[in-house]
């Protein structure tokens, strides 16, 4: 189909039957959840929504899921749509709650008696949002533009998840939202649903078995190399490359008799890279795998900038620092919000040869006064019962008149004045 036909059917069919579906009641049962703009089944969504399944709650609700491909599995009851069809523009303009972790079309228009929970990706590091002061990325955007579109996104927003009261600070001013001026919208500082796993999966027997499901050796040690994205480096708008400065003949040569890798790509790399000359020692998976079965399986993490660093230290197991191009990314691309130098919990490598010498020769302890601190600072809320909370929330919601619970808001308001 040409674009041409594609404009046609999106303005004469679409958005004209979007308006009318919006006039339409309201379905206090029905939840959309969508990750990663359709592109899989993961993240926060996804636990909420098997936490969901495990109490019962998927047989009672109406639960669908938004996906650029519906031939994904996803257990219990819920329904699977693709998105920009009709019938996502006619679930979308009838449910009661949404439930999503990144942004949505600007096509979409929340519903005044619906609900959006935005659950978020990560704990930042890098300056995102309002705080950026440049964009670098595919597409002719400025950062006036970006902030723009930002705003009229987040606005949509009614509820925000967050990590952490870090977080939750940051949050605020670059995402505009819950601020003075912003009394309906409000972050729910509650941890993050998909870490739950990492507190109550984190034993002998479950560890064991995600091995073997997934081909991982059970005599060598595990490292994970999960790198962030550089917004400079990339194939077209929201693909990126995966951009690293790790010599991985070198690795091979030096740990391939005691240690395995696992290489994950961020969620917006998208690369065809052959590791056939890295059979038996690098692993990688489909862009659907569960990145919380790859940390479990894991002995130690290589990262860089990326948020990944929050929630592995739940496990509390050595991190290594691969930061090739620090002053570069901190100083010129994005920023950070604290000074890694000071607070990241393990040691930080700017070449390969000094990576293999942190690796071979760490030592776990002399960490563990930062690691302690990092851990209070950031994952404290992380303790198994995240999704609890958020379901717990949903459940109040569905049955909730939004125009009375405003009402009822403005009138307390008024009374503490």
């Amino acid at each position: 189909m040409n674009g041409n036909v594609k404009e046609f059917i999106k303005n004469y069919i679409i958005l004209p039957g979007y308006a009318f579906f919006r006039k339409l009641p309201i379905k206090k049962d029905l939840i959309i959840f969508e990750s990663n703009m359709g592109r899989n089944y993961s993240g926060n969504p996804k636990h909420i929504y098997e936490e969901m399944i495990r109490i019962g709650l998927d047989t009672e609700l109406e639960c669908i899921w938004v996906l650029e491909d519906t031939n994904t599995e996803i257990p219990g009851n819920a329904k699977k749509i693709k998105r920009s069809r009709l019938s996502y523009y006619y679930n979308m303009a009838r449910a009661k709650i949404w439930v999503f972790d990144t942004r949505d079309p600007p096509s979409i228009q929340k519903r005044d008696q619906g609900y959006y929970i935005q659950t978020w990706h990560g704990t930042p590091l890098k300056k995102l949002g309002m705080d950026m002061d440049d964009v670098f990325m595919a597409g002719n955007m400025d950062i006036i533009d970006y902030k723009r579109n930002l705003y009229n996104d987040t606005q949509k927003w009614d509820f925000l998840l967050s990590q952490n009261e870090f977080s939750t600070e940051i949050f605020k001013r670059a995402f505009a939202f819950a601020d003075e001026g912003s009394k309906f919208q409000e972050i729910w500082t509650y941890g993050y649903p998909r870490n739950d796993v990492l507190s109550n999966n984190n034993n002998e027997k479950d560890i064991k078995k995600l091995k073997e499901d997934l081909g991982i050796p059970k005599d060598k040690k595990v490292l994970l190399y999960a790198p962030t994205w550089r917004d400079n480096e990339f194939h077209r708008q929201s693909i990126y490359k995966f951009a690293t400065a790790l010599d991985f003949d070198l690795l091979k040569e030096k740990l391939a008799d005691n240690y395995a890798i696992i290489v994950k790509y961020h969620y917006l790399v998208v690369e065809n890279i052959d590791w056939s000359d890295y059979e038996g020692f690098i692993y990688t998976f489909e862009a659907d795998q569960d990145i919380s079965n790859l940390y479990l399986v894991s002995d130690m993490l290589i990262t860089d900038y990326s948020s990944v660093m929050f929630d592995y230290c739940i496990l509390d197991r050595p991190m290594f620092f691969f930061m090739y191009d620090l002053e570069s990314y901190r100083d010129e691309l994005r920023g950070f919000y604290f000074d890694v130098l000071e607070e990241i919990p393990g040691p930080i490598s700017k070449k390969t040869e000094e990576l293999i010498e942190d690796i071979k020769n760490h030592d776990f302890e002399i960490y563990q006064s930062k690691y302690r601190a990092f851990k209070d600072k950031y994952v404290k809320y992380d303790d198994g019962k995240a999704s609890n909370r958020v379901i717990d929330k949903i459940l109040e919601l569905k049955d909730t008149d939004k125009n009375v619970a405003r009402k009822e808001l403005d009138k307390n308001l008024s009374n503490e004045n």
